[in-house]
């Protein structure tokens, strides 16, 4: 018998496909695992008696949605947009985050995330403790609704903030973040404004949304990254 409680005779349980994944996703869990299947990430097969049945594509699927989640923040719908596509032969799964050379693309920028997440969810799908959250809150980063809920990129940002405290940087410098991105939205607002307020501009307001949201995430990256190769260099000292 498996830890999960069956046989494997007909494949994988879910606390095999664990093991598995455990050596290069630590903070992975079987809850999380569950939760991937319920957001219809992973479809594996189930016994006569409702045991799951994870095949190695399952497993694989799995190492995709997770790598896509860990290295490049992508929300899950952008993630299962990628798969559905794949599985309807439009083309492969693209690398985790989809990006053109290292940088966002337009439909990262799709939709908006339903704030359905209680800050529990947060925490256990983030992997980081309640005083993180906190200063999180307190510097402007995440920003619950009036009923507290969180929208899905709220875990990517608490992940983020998490990986970057590993390296010195604290919440509380993160102002810095929730500033410089606030001065990009502005100049955006100006942009779309006068196409949200034309009626029949609905569609393409969107698109245009997406496609600037793109484009002004480039060219932060692609500033930064000029200035790090700068730094290291010793063309500029650091500021």
């Amino acid at each position: 018998m498996t830890a999960a409680g069956r046989p494997q005779r007909g494949g994988l349980s879910i606390g095999a496909v664990l093991a598995q994944l455990r050596s290069d996703f630590p903070d992975v869990t079987i809850s999380k695992i569950r939760f991937l299947e319920s957001e219809g990430l992973v479809r594996p097969a189930r016994t006569a008696s409702g045991y799951r049945q994870f095949t190695p594509a399952d497993v694989e699927r799995l190492r995709y949605v997770l790598s896509a989640q860990r290295d490049r923040y992508l929300p899950l719908k952008v993630i299962k947009e990628h798969l559905d596509a794949a599985d309807r032969g439009s083309g492969a799964a693209r690398p985790a985050g989809g990006a053109v050379d290292g940088v966002p693309v337009a439909d990262h920028f799709a939709g908006a995330p339903a704030r359905g997440l209680t800050r529990e969810d947060v925490l256990a799908q983030a992997g980081v403790d309640r005083a993180l959250l906190v200063e999180l809150e307190q510097a402007g980063l995440l920003v619950p609704d009036a009923s507290g809920r969180y929208d899905a990129d709220a875990v990517a940002v608490a992940r983020t903030a998490h990986a970057m405290a590993v390296h010195g940087v604290e919440p509380r410098h993160l102002r810095y973040f929730r500033a410089a991105a606030d001065r990009e939205l502005e100049l955006l607002e100006q942009v779309l404004a006068p196409l949200y307020r034309q009626r029949a501009a609905g569609a393409r307001a969107e698109e245009t949304a997406r496609e600037l949201a793109a484009l002004s995430v480039t060219l932060h990256t692609l500033l930064v990254r000029s200035g790090l190769r700068d730094i290291a260099a010793g063309r500029v000292a650091p500021r």
